[in-house]
């Protein structure tokens, strides 16, 4: 089924009737059913997918829901001896969204007296419902990308989804274009084989690019594109969006906003509810044991992020619902589509490293379309205050990031194939067909296809001689079947695409206190922070200061303590990446003076300082700073373009530093810039003719270069370890036990020796090379860099450190200072330094 590309928008929508029940109920609420609901109630009515584009408070949940209530309420109550099937089926990208929908659609369906039945299906759901589920499943669904794979993977799939008539897919814009977006695309594949007539609707807010989540939702044919119904919903009140003038120093680097806690701990106070969100779970910890410090009212504040244990996290969003708390600190565990309509305001602290994403965390607040939410942002140093006001400029334009239009994952299709083979045996043909109906895979080469079926069956030339790695064996009539079915249960132990660093369990027991059969689970924590601590050192988690007590099987023990300076667990994941579109705006505003008046004197004044000292690059331009410091010279530049992108390139200068000649020690990366430093001076090397920056900063050290340091970096083996785990490759758990992460990092490792030697163009190596050009070393936009600067490259030799180095060369301060040097320590230097570049003489 192609669905018609139209466009359909709230002001010349048709007006279609509602059933009476259903109009009845709008009016008892004092509601008007809004134009796009009745638009997407009719093409689903009709049978037709669509995407519904609208902001928060407009009614999107429902308006998704509509046709499928009134669809069963048409079909009324089940006849006895009635074969029960799933009507419509809810994909939510995280768990918490799917139980508060469930709980917001009971509302109107207990409301109307409809004989339906709604239930959740999450990995927090006890086993012997989901059992029951398959056996007797209701008529609507809540469930994530992972468990409909899972629901797909067993013998009965195809009785089970047979009567499906609609898919709802909740905040499409995040899942589309990520490795669980591929999965998803792959599994809606496979649902249209077991039930032909399926219609999907899609919910997103406003995206940058619609076409691609259009395409999403229907299947490709590969010939012409086809495109999915657009509706869009009439926009909202512009948001009021404030940037925290604050009454103290802001930091000049650091990430912490400490300096600002007082100020934010006076908006909770000022306001009934208040989400304070942070951009990692570490920070959140920090947060939110700041506000409980200056707590002196002893307000009711929580923490949620992913890492806490499930009965803590369902805790907080019972009592946020309740109208029992006063702030959350959270991470992106609560970005989307919660309905918490008591919000008034949403403070982000830090930076929101794109321009979407602070749109959808201000959509947290309010959830009444007529009445503007309420956003402040707190920006933790200096430049966090231009991105912020970057930010906020978005905000009030309705301006998007663009998001990039990549091939799907080579290490989810091979999950996915598996998938398919625990389910019933299966014919590649067929199965090719339904794989490049999906939107992200409908380039994909039949060979490539083949080379995973190949991979998924044997492990691939340079593994088929192992055993273990034999999953898949061919049968007399053609068809492709498990090879032993013990690989159907570790498979659907291990399904899914989020990778998560290797993780212990935080066990509450007394001081000094061993493993037992009591004590509180509190969460999880990552195992390489619990490694490098030592019984008696303090750490904070879960809103508390806990003393590590030591580490039983996968439990990381722990009791209750005080101490001012515990250790806060980092998490490798929940880093954002500063997105293009910001990077680009802060380059703009950091070259215009008229766009300074809107900052803070401090950091007006640190503008000023830098252009009288030395100059501020035009938004085409590299500024390129060199000057002497402490026996060294320091080279520090500005691209703009995100920490990852400087890491590696980072990595190549230093390269071919060390091969002019230079003697480079060593770099440090930012957000916003680049330090390398060295023995020599670039700046008088280059004047006497020994290189030259266009040299330096030549567009060909993304060839030779970069694989020379690939070929000897353990980033790679981190990323293939990654794909070799959602390939199935590496299985973490077992019947009975888990793999610890050195267990699982060890056998990757050596898997990775072996392909990079025998097989280097293995499947398993591409979808490596893949992951880390796109999110480790974002080579696309290093590219766009060197591209965009060439010729453009300005060379500024200095007697000292300039005010825009400042930032990152502190960066360096607290690498050199770190471990057992004290905080004055790092504070001296940090004085001394920023005196020395914003002095005037």
């Amino acid at each position: 089924m192609t669905a018609s590309p139209a466009t359909t928008n709230d002001a010349d929508l048709p007006a279609p009737v509602l059933p009476d029940a259903f109009a009845a109920w709008f009016a008892s609420r004092g509601w008007q059913a809004r134009p796009h609901q009745l638009a997407l109630a009719e093409a689903g009515l009709a049978g037709r997918s669509a995407l519904l584009i609208a902001p928060t408070g407009g009614g999107k949940t429902l308006a998704g829901f509509l046709p499928s209530l009134i669809d069963l309420a048409e079909r009324g109550p089940r006849k006895p001896g009635q074969v029960k099937k799933l009507h419509t089926l809810y994909i939510s990208p995280l768990k918490a969204l799917a139980v508060d929908v469930a709980r917001n659609l009971e509302m109107p369906i207990a409301e109307m007296g409809l004989d339906i039945r709604v239930e959740t299906r999450t990995g927090d759901t006890p086993q012997n419902r989901r059992q029951r589920q398959r056996r007797d499943p209701p008529d609507v669904l809540m469930t994530t990308p992972e468990q409909l794979a899972l629901l797909l993977s067993y013998a009965d799939s195809d009785t089970f989804f047979s009567g499906l008539k609609a898919v709802v897919l909740d905040e499409l814009h995040a899942l589309a274009p990520s490795k669980r977006g591929d999965q998803l695309a792959l599994c809606l594949a496979q649902l249209r084989r077991f039930a032909p007539g399926l219609r999907l609707t899609g919910l997103s807010a406003t995206v940058e690019n619609p076409d691609r989540l259009r395409r999403y939702l229907v299947p490709q044919d590969g010939t012409e594109e086809a495109l999915a119904e657009l509706v869009i919903g009439a926009g909202g009140t512009l948001p009021d969006v404030s940037i925290l003038d604050s009454a103290e120093r802001i930091p000049w680097s650091g990430h912490s906003a400490r300096h600002a806690m007082q100020e934010v701990y006076d908006a909770v106070c000022a306001n009934r509810l208040v989400l304070i969100f942070v951009n990692t779970r570490s920070q959140a910890e920090f947060v939110f044991q700041s506000l409980w410090h200056l707590n002196e009212d002893t307000l009711p504040i929580a923490l949620h992020h992913g890492s806490l244990a499930t009965e803590q996290r369902r805790k907080v969003e019972a009592a946020m619902a309740a109208g029992e708390l006063r702030a959350v600190v959270c991470t992106s565990t609560l970005d989307l589509g919660i309905d918490w309509g008591d919000v008034d305001l949403v403070v982000n602290i830090g930076a929101p490293k794109g321009a979407s994403r602070l749109l959808q965390r201000i959509g947290r607040a309010n959830h009444r379309l007529d009445d503007p939410s309420r956003a402040l942002l707190v920006p933790s140093n200096r430049f966090e205050v231009l991105e912020c006001e970057a930010a906020r400029e978005a905000a009030l334009t309705g301006t998007q990031d663009g998001d990039i239009d990549r091939p799907g994952a080579l290490d989810v299709l091979a999950q996915h194939i598996l998938g398919i083979a625990c389910a019933a045996p299966f014919d590649a043909d067929t199965l090719y067909r339904d794989v490049i109906s999906a939107a992200p895979y409908r380039e994909l080469p039949r060979d490539t296809f083949d080379r995973a079926v190949e991979f998924v069956a044997t492990g691939g030339y340079a593994l088929k001689a192992y055993d273990r790695f034999a999953r898949l064996r061919k049968t007399p009539e053609g068809l492709w079947r498990l090879a032993h079915p013990s690989i159907a249960q570790r498979f659907r132990m291990n399904v899914g695409t989020i990778v998560e660093a290797p993780m212990l369990k935080v066990k509450l027991v007394r001081k000094g206190g061993r493993a037992s059969r009591g004590g509180r689970y509190l969460g999880e924590i990552e195992e390489y922070f619990i490694e490098q601590l030592a019984p008696g050192d303090t750490f904070m988690f879960a809103g508390h200061i806990l003393r590590f007590e030591g580490i039983h099987e996968q439990e990381a023990l722990a009791s209750k303590t005080k101490d001012d300076t515990p250790a806060i667990p980092a998490y490798y994941g929940g880093k954002f990446p500063l997105s293009t579109y910001l990077a680009e705006r802060v380059r703009e505003m950091l070259s215009d003076p008229k766009h300074w008046s809107a900052l803070p004197g401090q950091v007006s004044e640190w503008l000023t300082i830098q252009q009288w000292r030395s100059v501020l690059p035009k938004p085409g331009e590299l500024l390129v700073e060199i000057f002497p410091r402490a026996d060294k010279f320091y080279m520090v530049m500005y691209p703009f373009e995100g920490r990852l992108a400087h890491q590696t390139l980072g990595m190549l200068l230093t390269r071919r530093l060390e091969r002019f000649g230079a003697r480079p020690m060593g770099f440090v990366a930012s957000e916003y810039a680049l330090a390398v430093w060295c023995l020599r001076d670039p700046g008088l090397m280059a004047e006497r003719g020994l290189f030259t920056f266009g040299d330096l900063f030549d567009e060909d050290m993304l060839g030779d270069d970069l694989e020379a340091w690939l070929a000897e970096s353990y980033l790679l083996k981190r990323t293939f370890r990654n794909c070799a785990v959602i390939a199935g490759l590496i299985e973490r758990k077992f019947p009975g036990h888990e793999k610890s992460g050195r267990q699982v990092t060890f056998s990757s490792d050596l898997i990775y020796d072996v392909l990079r030697e025998h097989e280097p163009d293995h499947l398993l190596m591409q979808a490596t090379w893949a992951d880390a050009s796109a999110g480790l070393l974002d080579l696309k936009r290093l590219a766009a860099l060197l591209a965009r600067v060439k010729n453009r490259i300005v060379v500024k030799r200095l007697d000292r450190v300039s005010p825009l180095a400042v930032p990152v060369m502190l960066e360096i301060g607290k690498e050199q200072v770190a471990g057992e040097a004290n905080e004055a320590l790092l504070a001296e230097a940090s004085e001394q330094l920023i005196d020395e570049a914003m002095r005037l003489i």
